[in-house]
């Protein structure tokens, strides 16, 4: 499903500014199904089984997304995108959602007219090299061919961080994680680059993963997250709060194993109640049913249940939660006040 026809800057903003008018959450009710871009397969983020059934931290949103609204998780057609097919998919209408690892930047939001509703997972860019190779930095790539794919913000930051070491590199353009992994292995270029997350998304599907190091360098902000098209507000408020309630279910205690009996039995906890919609009509706001957020935790837990689950350092991905730990412990993760 996925297209591969790549549209410049102004063709995407001017399908942005086509097909983004009102009516998404309508459309998507009507339809009884989500249509959520994803990643090219990434294991950890978004990879289909053997029974072609998605999982990964990005699916987690897309279902809990279509549970908010129609009540069901797997009410959900994925469609896979690479970097130059993502903001096309989104623009045109193909998918409702773009829930998958693009970094919010200015243009993007401004240029390409599209809307970042939050930030899912906090990252920057790094490089991946075979240990054999002997580099500990990467200010010690002088002359290394680097894989990157194209259409990305790593082009941009790969360059940046050359030249202001007043070092060369030679670039090895890559179509998609897969492409680049295979020409990495293949011995094509010498490092990888892309945002550290998938780099250890990569290396954890390696056949001897620790025969390869990713570098300490961390040469850019990269703040990931789910986006929509400008124009729909009340789309965005859905995405955005659905989100949201996934964080703030996290800093309030509520998993998908407690979520059922907490909604069912209203403590003293105000905040609480109103985000299970045992209080208040938050749901209504939102054009849902007063159980939306039920329905979205229930899905896949919170935020910390689903990270750990799918990149969590138990897993093979094994990243920490760093950056991306609540306010509470040190880390980024804030959602606004449910009121």
């Amino acid at each position: 499903m996925t297209r591969t026809v790549f549209l410049g800057a102004l063709t995407v903003a001017g399908l942005a500014a086509g097909t983004g008018a009102a009516g998404t959450l309508d459309d998507v009710k009507a339809r009884g199904t989500l249509n959520c871009g994803v990643t090219t397969p990434l294991v950890g983020f978004a990879a289909p089984d053997g029974n072609d059934e998605w999982h990964g931290f990005d699916v987690a949103i897309c279902r809990a997304v279509a549970a908010a609204i129609i009540g069901d998780p797997k009410a959900v057609e994925f469609v896979s995108t690479s970097g130059k097919t993502r903001f096309t998919a989104l623009a045109s209408g193909e998918v409702d959602l773009l829930a998958r690892n693009t970094s919010w930047t200015f243009s993007r939001d401004v240029d390409l007219k599209f809307t970042f509703v939050g930030i899912n997972y906090y990252d920057g860019q790094g490089f991946m090299v075979p240990k054999a190779l002997g580099v500990s930095s990467a200010k010690e790539l002088d002359g290394a061919t680097v894989c990157i794919q194209t259409g990305t913000t790593t082009e941009l930051n790969l360059a940046d961080f050359f030249r202001k070491n007043n070092i060369s590199y030679e670039p090895v353009p890559v179509e998609s994680n897969a492409d680049g992994q295979k020409r990495y292995l293949a011995g094509e270029c010498d490092t990888y680059t892309t945002d550290i997350s998938g780099l250890a998304a990569t290396r954890a599907t390696f056949e001897n993963p620790g025969d390869h190091v990713i570098l300490p360098e961390i040469v850019s902000k990269e703040p990931l997250g789910p986006l929509v098209r400008h124009g729909d507000e009340e789309w965005s408020d859905v995405v955005r709060w659905t989100l949201n309630a996934l964080i703030s279910a996290e800093e309030l205690g509520i998993t998908s194993a407690n979520v059922s009996e907490m909604a069912s039995a209203p403590g003293n906890n105000p905040e609480i109640n109103r985000l299970l919609g045992t209080e208040g009509n938050l749901g209504e706001m939102l054009g849902l049913s007063a159980d939306w957020a039920v329905n979205a935790i229930s899905a896949g837990g919170n935020y910390g249940e689903i990270f750990a689950r799918n990149i969590g350092e138990d897993t093979p991905i094994g990243l920490s939660r760093g950056l991306n730990a609540q306010w509470t412990d040190g880390g980024l993760l804030y959602s606004p006040p449910f009121r």
